[in-house]
């Protein structure tokens, strides 16, 4: 017998071999119907999979991120049998469940039109009505290559797989079998609401040299209400899109000239961008942090002792040949934490000297994927209040706190706050040529963090080889308005790379010693958090960060000099402000000053002239009625000091 461990903290006690979902049923019917995959021990496994010792067991139904993607996945093999019912030339690739939905690459096949989508819609739906079951089974590679005979790509992966030692399986439902890891759902039926979104093309294992395939993404859900309530929600995504605002409200703008993800910053984007900056580093200041301006690039020697040559290279752009070491070969700068190190390493410093806040505005440069660019939330040159500690180990708990405390409370001033995650990434003791440092490091460090993170009582999740390679980080995790997440802000623990520099500090009993090293954000990088503001807040960004604040609108031509002197008292009291002289009328003027969501709209006339007020309306409430000038630049100044949303 063996003991089973619930998430409730329940233990039951089983036969040794009972699966999952047999201890599912056992819990109950409902249960059981709603199962997607398990955790065992916090590992995502098969409803199938036997448990032969004692463990801890959750039931993951998809109201569970993992069982979301197990959900996902078999919605992906539904597609793949439907569309080989229909196309028996297709040839199927991979099919992964995302974060929305899934994709499968298919060659073989022309790129599928949307007026194709409903024929294979219908047939995926009359494979869910049959409720067939899906089976599991281990193979040999003998096996497969018989089973995928004809089928090229899965061949190739189960050569691979074959060859790395791994578990080969496969899954089968009624006449379509895949070369896959899991987990899937039992039977087919589970699956009530279906939408295929989408058809890309895209390169075998994202190979430019190999063939180019179709791509079709999918979404599912368990009742067609959930389906309906996403479509709408998608709709609203398209809406936010900070692709489609920030390019109507002139943000930003791409040209194919210049590059993919290198985006062109308009004047309404650089100056959102650049009041967050003069917050941030006026705020560091005040939190005890020392600005620095290192260099855009370095020679490779600077990254070879860092370990960025070893382990980063691929992202890097290099300006020489990294391969000849006959000659100096540079690189621009990924991340900045190699050049700070060099203020501390300015002179010799001691115990008294800890911490060391160094921040910095920085430009940094990442070879992306061309498949990951999207807008100005993944681009290749970006920048990033980026900052470092050096600090004694007796500093760590209160320093990282510090960080954490300082990276809230710009969420909560840019309006972030409530939209944020937060993961504890560490390494992966299973791929130690991805890391510096040794498990004894790694223990240390990750010990360290969870007895911080724990203490501080912050609600996080694990992520597994998300790790930087010199040490576990918090992540400060973000949805965009699609549902794609990114890391908006990190705070790293380094026990590792000041050994590596040499960076040292004499301590109270006079001998040298290695500080630890917290690398982190405090916004992250800029243009994600613009692009990110645009998408929370439609482009009615708060008034302290909008590009103009007021725009003046006089009725006609006869008032244009009481609306200049107004413009004049507007900005010498620091506020942002425009007149519209066009000869429009003022109905049309107000509507293109609410399309542009500008804050404050002046209305000015013969009245307003004649007694030095000013017809005030607002984006947010309307007509706020008439007051004087000088009220009404006071009531701009409080909403912009406070920083309003």
């Amino acid at each position: 017998m063996i003991h089973v461990t619930l998430k409730d903290g329940s233990v039951k006690e089983f036969e040794a071999g009972v699966s999952v979902i047999d201890v599912a049923k056992s819990l109950g019917a409902g249960l059981a119907k709603a199962a997607c995959a398990g955790r065992i021990n916090n590992q995502v496994v098969d409803l199938r999979t036997p448990i032969n010792e004692d463990c801890n067991l959750e039931i993951c139904t998809f109201d569970d991120e993992d069982g979301k993607k197990a959900f996902w996945h078999t919605a992906a093999h539904v597609m793949a049998q439907a569309i080989q019912h229909l196309y028996p030339e297709a040839k199927f690739g991979i099919g992964p469940a995302l974060e929305n939905g899934w994709y499968y690459d298919i060659g073989g096949v022309k790129p599928f039109t949307p007026d194709q989508f409903a024929a294979i819609e219908a047939e995926m739906k009359k494979i869910v009505k049959e409720n067939i079951p899906v089976e599991k089974r281990i193979i040999t590679v003998e096996e497969g290559r018989t089973i995928f005979a004809g089928q090229d790509y899965k061949l190739e992966l189960l050569e691979e797989y074959a060859e790395k030692g791994w578990e080969l399986s496969i899954y089968t439902q009624g006449d379509f079998t895949d070369l896959c890891a899991g987990p899937h759902l039992m039977s087919t039926g589970t699956i009530k609401a279906i939408k295929l979104t989408q058809a890309t093309s895209a390169y075998w294992r994202g190979d430019s040299s190999r063939d180019t395939m179709c791509r079709m993404y999918g979404i599912a859900f368990p009742k067609a209400s959930e389906l309906e309530a996403y479509l709408k929600q998608q709709e609203e995504a398209l809406r936010r899109d900070h692709n489609k605002i920030g390019r109507e409200l002139e943000y930003f703008t791409t040209v194919d000239v210049i590059g993919q993800g290198l985006p062109v910053i308009l004047p309404n984007g650089a100056k959102v961008i650049q009041q967050l900056q003069r917050w941030i580093e006026d705020t560091e200041a005040d939190w005890g942090y020392q600005l620095t301006k290192t260099p855009y690039m370095a020679k490779r020697e600077l990254y070879k002792i860092s370990g960025h040559w070893d382990h980063y290279l691929d992202g890097m752009f290099i300006l020489g040949d990294p391969h000849d070491e006959t000659k100096e070969c540079f690189a621009l700068r990924p991340m900045t934490c190699p050049f700070q190190y060099q203020v501390y390493l300015n002179r010799a410093r001691s115990y008294r000297d800890l911490p060391m806040r160094l921040n910095e505005t920085s430009t940094l440069f990442r070879n992306e994927d061309s498949g990951e660019m999207h807008g100005l939330i993944r681009v290749r040159q970006f920048t990033i209040s980026e900052g470092h500690l050096i600090l004694r180990p007796d500093q760590l708990e209160d320093e990282f706190r510090g960080c954490l405390e300082l990276a809230k409370y710009c969420l909560e001033t840019v309006g972030l706050a409530e939209d944020v995650s937060y993961r504890f990434s560490q390494w992966d003791p299973n791929r130690t040529d991805k890391y510096e440092g040794t498990a004894e490091q790694w223990e240390e460090a990750q010990n360290a963090m969870k007895k911080i993170l724990d203490h501080l009582g912050l609600d996080y999740k694990v992520g597994v080889d998300e790790a930087a390679f010199y040490g576990p980080k918090l992540d400060i995790q973000i949805k965009n308005v699609f549902g794609k997440e990114d890391t908006l802000i990190t705070i790293q623990i380094d026990m590792l790379l000041a050994q590596k520099f040499g960076m040292t500090y004499v301590g109270e009993d006079g001998k040298d010693h290695y500080p630890y090293i917290i690398h982190r954000t405090s916004i992250g990088c800029y243009e994600r958090t613009l692009a990110l503001l645009l998408e929370k807040y439609a482009g009615a960004l708060p008034t302290w960060l909008m590009p103009t604040q007021a725009m003046i609108v006089p009725i006609s031509e006869k008032y244009h000099d009481y609306a200049q002197q107004l413009l004049g008292k507007l900005k010498a009291a620091g506020i942002r402000a425009e007149a519209d002289w066009r000869s429009e009328k003022m109905g049309y003027k107000i509507r293109e000053a609410q399309l542009k969501k500008i804050p404050y709209m002046l209305v000015v006339g013969e009245k307003e002239a004649a007694d030095g007020t000013v017809s005030v309306r607002t984006r947010k409430e309307g007509d706020n009625g008439v007051m004087s000038a000088d009220e009404c630049i006071a009531l701009i100044l409080d909403d912009i000091k406070n920083k309003k949303r």
